[in-house]
């Protein structure tokens, strides 16, 4: 099997603690380096949802694409900061669901309400238009988001994770660009990918001031609970602009209009060392060789043979 089948948009990953996840169509790997310096491996079949019609539908895999946020990533996140704790400070069970739980109704609150809230109240003291209110809700909610990373981001802690982060995207871009992924090629290559999840989250928060302008003026409970109920539809949107985008990069247009997603991007990576490069290509090699297997076990369609008049062309199955 050539290695053009798996490339592009299969591809993509997020940084945990002390370690990196790949994720492709079939399958995922993570790679964690454990406190002994030792690199530990899990890998995992992609089943169920990932493999059926519905991860094909456009807009209803974008929620896909937020499930694997919420659920594969944190939970993998969670192994990787138990490994880094041992047993005493382990995550898991009831407490590891209400934690989660509670992070994920604090960050709707602060990113979400709050805005949604402030706006409202600025609207009923100054009587502006429903769009003027979006505006100003947008702007808030977007410099929150980036006044949150940039804050975490002066973290040591949290300067690892995104080192880590930088080292998955320089492992995807070696990739993508056929070179051999080792430490010294490998730091070669950009900090920056074009569907990095920091663009996708600068993306659905730019779409959610035009979405939200649709609903119009809405009394303040409704208001917030549309904000609550609209954000699947905000993942779906913004899943479907960073995938054409990142499908049209040869386009002077399109490059211009991914500018600010790359540049955003600068709060969440940095420079990774060679150790961290080194568990973010096992990670890879993990996840591409058992993709590999599993694909070999997929029969896939026969092509329907070309009419006279017709013009042929194969693409790959849409991801």
């Amino acid at each position: 099997m050539s290695t053009d089948k798996l490339k592009l948009p299969s591809y993509g990953g997020q940084a945990l603690i002390e370690g990196v996840l790949m994720r492709g169509k079939y399958a995922l790997a993570a790679a964690m380096r454990s406190p002994d310096g030792q690199i530990i491996i899990e890998t995992e079949e992609l089943k169920g949802i990932y493999q059926s019609s519905l991860s094909k539908v456009p807009f209803f895999r974008g929620l896909i694409l937020l499930w694997d946020a919420l659920g594969l990533g944190t939970r993998y996140l969670t192994r990787s900061a138990n490994l880094q704790g041992g047993e005493e400070e382990k995550i898991e069970g009831i407490s590891l669901y209400l934690t989660l739980a509670a992070s994920l109704a604090i960050a709707i609150g602060l990113f979400f309400l709050t805005p949604a809230a402030i706006g409202k109240a600025i609207q009923n003291l100054t009587g502006i238009s429903s769009l003027a209110m979006n505006l100003i809700e947008g702007v808030l909610r977007l410099g929150g988001v980036i006044l949150y990373i940039w804050g975490i981001g002066r973290i040591p802690d949290i300067q690892r994770v995104f080192a880590y982060h930088g080292a998955e995207h320089k492992t995807i871009n070696a990739f993508e660009a056929g070179a051999e992924l080792t430490p010294e090629t490998v730091k070669q290559y950009p900090l920056e990918h074009p569907r990095c999840g920091t663009s996708f989250l600068l993306t659905l928060i730019i779409l959610s001031v035009l979405v939200f302008s649709l609903v119009g003026n809405l009394p303040f409970g409704l208001l917030l609970l549309s904000r609550v109920l609209l954000i699947p539809v905000l993942a779906m949107l913004a899943y479907e602009y960073i995938r054409f985008t990142a499908n049209h990069l040869d386009h002077p247009l399109i490059r211009w209009m991914i500018r600010p997603n790359l540049a955003l991007q600068s709060l969440t990576t940095r420079e990774p060392d060679s150790a961290m490069l080194e568990v973010s290509i096992a990670s890879f090699n993990a996840m591409l060789e058992l993709e590999k297997s599993l694909q070999e076990k997929i029969i896939l369609p026969k092509p329907e043979p070309l009419t006279v008049s017709g013009v042929g062309g194969y693409q790959n199955p849409p991801e």
